[in-house]
């Protein structure tokens, strides 16, 4: 019996599918995918580009009342949530495989907003007349510093020394 070019392209279509979901649920088991979702700090630091931001951050004024994700991903929606987290996700382990990441690694500005809006979120009524007209903005691209930051390095990422 003859197999149509629709048969066939169905069965490489399945095949590909396959050894796609193959490959991307071992690596994610291997690598502790799980781990990936929870709130936990040492997730951050399994990577050992972040050694230096954990043991800042470890050493910062925010130690005791915010971790990694509290800063660092969006609270307006759990789907805004999981948006950023699978985003970052994906460009981190894209950067660390191709080792084609700044060092000292920097912030994105899509990133250095979402730290500047959980700032405003958990301090607004404090900064309120400082914001009155508008947020302090977030810096271009290349800028080391951003927003609240911009003054209050230590803040998130203490001096480790």
């Amino acid at each position: 019996m003859q197999l149509t070019a629709f048969v066939w392209g169905s069965l490489v279509t399945a095949a590909l599918t396959g050894i796609f979901l193959g490959a991307g649920g071992y690596t994610f088991v291997t690598a502790n995918g799980t781990a990936y979702l929870s709130n936990d700090p040492e997730v951050c630091v399994s990577c050992h580009i972040m050694r230096e931001q954990y043991d800042g951050w470890r050493h910062a004024s925010h130690h005791a009342v915010a971790v990694c994700n509290d800063c660092h991903l969006p609270h307006s929606s759990p789907f805004a949530k999981l948006y950023v987290k699978a985003l970052n996700g994906w460009n981190h382990s894209k950067a660390f495989t191709l080792q084609n990441f700044a060092e000292p690694i920097r912030i994105k500005p899509s990133n250095a907003q979402v730290l500047e809006n959980n700032c405003l979120a958990c301090h607004g009524s404090l900064v309120e007349n400082i914001t009155a007209h508008g947020t302090l903005g977030v810096a271009t691209q290349g800028a080391d510093l951003y927003g609240c930051v911009r003054c209050h390095t230590a803040v998130g990422h203490g001096p480790t020394r």
